[in-house]
């Protein structure tokens, strides 16, 4: 953490992480809409793709929270390539759950461009960033 006149700055790779967590859910959901169904190999080259770094050990506990919520569900398909796969997709619950979830964030955006640009205090002060 760095000082900046004798004052911790916080940590935004800290800070970026938590947030990622907090909409992996969600964007998991959002995967599962575009493809209909996808495996777990696949949904975290998505994420990786988009940035949001995931491993596998992370992946497997939301989506079995997620089955347990009735919010997937799964098939098994034999590999040509190895063991069978699991194959998820969304169910009722799911898409109703997700399109809940696009309104809630479409609502925080909104809240969060109000405050941004109700808020002229950036204009004022000079940000000095330092990535080293």
């Amino acid at each position: 953490m760095k000082i900046i006149d004798n004052n911790p700055v916080i940590n935004s790779d800290n800070i970026k992480s938590q947030m990622r967590k907090g909409i992996l859910e969600y964007c998991i959901l959002s995967i599962l809409a575009q493809n209909e169904e996808a495996y777990a190999s696949s949904i975290i080259s998505e994420l990786k793709d988009a940035e949001m770094i995931v491993v596998e050990g992370t992946l497997y506990p939301l989506l079995t929270r997620q089955k347990n919520q009735g919010l997937l569900k799964y098939r098994w398909e034999e590999s040509k390539q190895g063991p069978p796969r699991k194959y998820y997709s969304l169910t009722e619950k799911g898409a109703l759950t997700l399109k809940e979830l696009d309104n809630v964030w479409n609502e925080l955006v909104e809240a969060i461009k109000k405050i941004k640009t109700n808020n002229n205090y950036f204009d004022n002060v000079k940000i000095h960033c330092d990535n080293s």
